[in-house]
């Protein structure tokens, strides 16, 4: 994307949060606004590319884990951006090549650019939605052919929720919705007051965008999981890692009972 002109109805100028994510990790899927705000959040966070990338990890691991141990058969990936690097449906896919994931995003030119990039990968979907209207995602979700809701599933909110204000109703519609048996994966930016005058300045970066930033406590993430059984977070990441950004993001995962 960053070769030649951009596609149609793209706005080169503002920052995006998806193509800093992307610039983060490595890919050629962003502009030169997002480059430079992902350079003032690292100023903030030097940390934050190798958080990143991390995170990433975290995904495919967790994916993988899921698939292999847990006998997942179906991924919804929640705010998943752009699927250009290290990809749900192919981190499944290692493990059983019946998997199914299904993306979703909120930014239509995100989702446009998405199905461009899926349309070679049978039993990937790229579906526009967003998890303010949690209702009408499981039903948008549904209506791919992928995803049966009665069977369990798993549900990725990863780098998604510390970019919405109080999602915690929207996000317990879908623990109550997810079948037993179903997994939630979740990592979110922190909140720690060593770093609040770094997340402030990240903050303001995040303004220049179509989306505000709002890091939580690791107790208050944990809300978001309800009476989920959490799993081990050792069998995702290493636990010097955990600790060692732990200022900056915490990831974990948990199942639904019967």
């Amino acid at each position: 994307m960053v070769e030649g002109a951009p596609p149609r109805g793209i706005d080169v100028s503002t920052p995006n949060v998806a193509r800093i994510y992307d610039y983060m990790l490595g890919g050629k899927d962003n502009f030169a606004a997002d480059r430079e705000a992902a350079e003032q959040i690292l100023k903030a966070f030097p940390e934050a590319r190798d958080g990143v990338r991390y995170n990433r990890e975290f995904l495919g691991t967790a994916v993988r884990h899921l698939t292999e141990k847990a006998g997942i058969r179906q991924f919804v990936d929640i705010g998943a951006g752009l699927p250009t690097q290290r990809n749900v449906h192919e981190a499944a896919r290692s493990i059983t090549p019946d998997a199914h994931t299904v993306y979703v995003d909120n930014d239509p030119v995100v989702c446009v650019h998405g199905r461009a990039i899926l349309a070679s990968s049978p039993g990937a979907a790229m579906v526009q939605a967003d998890l303010s209207r949690p209702k009408e995602l499981v039903a948008a979700v549904a209506e791919s052919g992928l995803i049966d809701w009665s069977r369990p599933v798993g549900v990725l909110m990863v780098a998604l929720l510390h970019f919405l204000p109080d999602p915690y109703e929207e996000v317990a519609y879908l623990r109550e919705i997810m079948a037993p048996g179903s997994h939630l994966v979740i990592t979110h930016m922190t909140l720690t007051d060593d770093r609040a005058g770094d997340t402030d300045q990240v903050r303001g970066v995040y303004e220049k965008t179509a989306s505000g930033l709002f890091p939580r406590a690791v107790a208050d993430i944990v809300r978001f999981f309800g009476d989920f059984e959490q799993l081990d977070p050792a069998q995702f990441i290493d636990a010097a890692l955990l600790r060692r950004f732990s200022s900056l993001g915490w990831g974990a995962a948990a199942r639904k009972g019967a």
